[in-house]
């Protein structure tokens, strides 16, 4: 069987003897794959012609939306996926984290378009002010790159990997090439082919090439963005591709590392924690038969808790069951083919120069189940320990992609610490303790070396998501050795396929440019109240200048005794001695409350509630005999969703209020949200 390419639209056959494709679990030959070159070229121009243009045209929402219809239809079909998923050696467990997990990240990024405008564009940060009387300022906006996102990916989580990347570009609006591990990409092929026949996706959004990736990188721009996932070797000489470095290309690598898990001082045996430590270690090690880029690969535990642990974990062990995924008494499949499994054992062999081979063997396994151990790549799981981890160095230079891992002894936190930031950059460090001040230390003192820092305890346990499950709204990636990359991190991962762009003038013409109000910028008063229009009738700009008020000492003591605010700066004139103030001060809150009731319109219309407020500052004091007055100005509409077909249709509107005095001069500045009818609903 042919395992085909999905290229410009079309499955093609390759014209090669092709890559052969293995049974993990049997064996057996599934099929090939393409073992020469495809049309990169072509590839990337069509994406760029066809699939560019009509993404960029959606806004983040629609966007947003059609990842959540993708993600409705992979749910609904991913059953199918499981039987494939245990030809790759994983078990069901496994397979749930690879094929739910991957379908959850596209639901999760579907839902993170409600925190974009429903616009094209993103406009970030805050406005700068660049002249002394405010006719010149600068924003910035982040556009949609008008390239492509070429993801080359691991064997390890065929579908996940595409996935939590898609995912991100698309939101983006920027399509996708998926080089999927000549080891594993039949399962993502069959995902990818239900994808392709839904129609979601506006055509060309994602091409697949299943075999070798050789010219892949030829013929990127500065345009595209490229990210890999595997090897940290391999990653480095990709990123130092003579394309990447002179076009200047995005490059994004998220690498195996030595990830690190610490037993805290106060863990000793017979506490929760010491068991938590123990069943996170083997949960690690045999999940995917530990072919995970997350997996602890060094445990570092107080010295005079080594054999505690080392016959704690080797029962945990012996108790895992071993063989062919399909059968349910199985908890650890086999390695992704028996190449995998001769390179582990040669990454064993080096390991056992630096460290003592406590539990499992790498060349005889016993027990398998409803599988012929010497056609499968199955391994038994091998725990070492390292007597001297500061002189022997091999545990924080050499990864056996496996079931392996190593036990390390600390004297004090400081050591363990030392330890655990050995490893050069990993993408993950837990530490298992029940101590805030140990929890504190180690994050503080940790975190430049890893990626994220998992702290666990009995409180969280139940509900923790582990130490090797990167969650969709954080970053994924780990400096140094990790690869120096962030993957997903919520909208963090959607700006990196966007280009950020300073853009200055006058606020009025950077507020046409952003459609976000900005100070200064052009106010247009109309004969119908704000509140009066609809949604869709409102225009950013359109502002409401009310009428003004003088405020009293009476004001300022019945706001106080209303509100049960008595603050001496508000009521007693004799304590104003040292502060700020030149008498008893008008209440912020007062300030705030007197303008909504002058810019209020009170017969009933379209705005269906106050929904909040964004920002609130009181930039002067207002004394009684002062004056003021209210601009209420449309600074920004945000779009909302229909939950259900009775659901209101309704959106967001954003308005500055600038509460200023007799002399002109703001005295405080808010951002207030309304909720707004529609047209269709009145």
């Amino acid at each position: 069987m042919q395992i085909t390419n999905y290229i410009q639209g079309k499955w093609v056959e390759h014209k090669d003897d092709g890559l052969p494709q293995y049974n993990a679990v049997t064996g057996e030959l599934i099929g090939t794959t393409n073992s020469k070159p495809v049309d990169y070229q072509g590839m990337l121009d069509y994406a760029r012609k066809t699939a560019g243009p009509a993404l960029r045209k959606m806004t983040f929402h629609e966007r947003g939306r059609m990842l959540k219809s993708l993600a409705l239809h992979l749910h609904g079909i991913r059953k199918k996926y499981y039987p494939l998923s245990f030809q790759t050696g994983a078990t069901k467990a496994d397979s749930w984290v690879d094929i739910d997990g991957g379908i959850g990240t596209l639901f999760a990024y579907a839902s993170l378009r409600k925190k974009f405008p429903n616009e094209t564009y993103y406009v970030d940060g805050e406005t700068v002010g660049l002249s002394k009387g405010g006719t010149f300022i600068g924003h910035h906006i982040m556009v949609p790159k008008p390239g492509v996102a070429i993801h080359i990916n691991a064997f390890n989580f065929p579908i996940w990997g595409m996935l939590e990347k898609v995912s991100v570009n698309l939101l983006a609006g920027v399509p996708a090439i998926v080089k999927a591990s000549e080891l594993s990409s039949f399962l993502t092929r069959a995902m990818v082919k239900d994808i392709a026949e839904s129609g979601i996706l506006p055509e060309g959004s994602l091409q697949l090439v299943c075999g070798t990736g050789e010219g892949i990188l030829e013929h990127v721009t500065y345009q595209d963005v490229v990210t890999f996932t595997g090897s940290a070797s391999t990653g480095k000489k990709l990123r130092a591709h003579p394309r990447i470095l002179s076009e200047g290309v995005p490059f994004n690598l998220e690498a195996d590392s030595l990830n690190a898990a610490v037993l805290g001082p106060d863990a000793k045996p017979g506490t929760p924690e010491f068991d938590l430590f123990v069943k996170e270690v083997r949960r690690e090690m045999t999940t995917k038969a530990g072919q995970k880029c997350t997996a602890i690969r060094r445990a570092i535990v107080p010295e005079g808790l080594i054999e505690d642990v080392q016959l704690a974990l080797s029962a945990q062990l012996k108790k895992t069951t071993i063989g062919d995924p399909n059968d349910e008494r199985v908890r650890m499949g086999s390695l992704v083919s028996r190449s995998q499994l001769e390179e582990v054992r040669r990454r064993v062999e080096e390991l056992k120069k630096a460290s003592r081979l406590v539990y499992g063997d790498p060349n005889e396994i016993e027990g398998v189940i409803g599988a012929d151990a010497e056609k499968g790549a199955f391994i038994s799981p091998m725990l070492f320990i390292n007597d001297d981890p500061f002189k022997n160095q091999e545990t924080h230079t050499v990864e056996a992609f496996g079931p392996v891992s190593t036990l390390l002894p600390y004297k004090d936190l400081g050591e363990a610490i030392e330890l655990a930031n050995m490893g050069k950059g990993s993408l993950v460090s837990t530490i298992v303790t029940n101590d805030p001040k140990v929890a504190r230390e180690y994050a503080i003192e940790s975190a430049p070396y890893h990626g994220r820092i998992h702290v666990l305890n009995e409180a969280c346990a139940k509900e923790s998501t582990g130490h090797g499950s990167p969650m969709p709204m954080l970053v994924h990636g780990g400096p140094g050795r990790a690869g120096g990359g962030e993957e997903m991190g919520g909208m963090r991962g959607v700006f990196h396929y966007l280009q950020r762009t300073a853009i200055q003038g006058h606020p009025s013409m950077v507020t046409a440019m952003t459609n976000v109000f900005q100070y200064g910028g052009e106010q247009k008063e109309k004969p119908v109240h704000v509140f009066r229009k609809h949604f869709e009738e409102l225009e950013i700009g359109d502002t409401v200048v009310t009428a003004r008020h003088t405020v009293t000492e009476g004001d300022i003591n019945n706001f106080a005794n209303l509100s049960g605010d008595h603050f001496y700066a508000h009521v007693d004139a004799t304590s104003l001695e040292g502060t700020i103030f030149e008498g008893k001060v008008a209440h912020g809150y007062y300030i705030l409350s007197k303008a909504a009731g002058l810019f209020v319109e009170p017969k009933k219309g379209p705005v269906l509630l106050n929904y909040g407020i964004d920002e609130c500052r009181f930039t002067k004091p207002v004394y009684p005999g002062m004056t003021i007055g209210v601009k209420l100005t449309v600074k920004e509409k945000v779009d909302q969703e229909k939950r259900s077909e009775d659901d209101i249709a309704k959106g967001i509107v954003k308005y500055l209020v600038d509460v200023y005095d007799e002399t002109g001069e703001t005295v405080a500045l808010a951002i207030i949200l309304t909720m707004v009818k529609k047209l269709d609903q009145s």
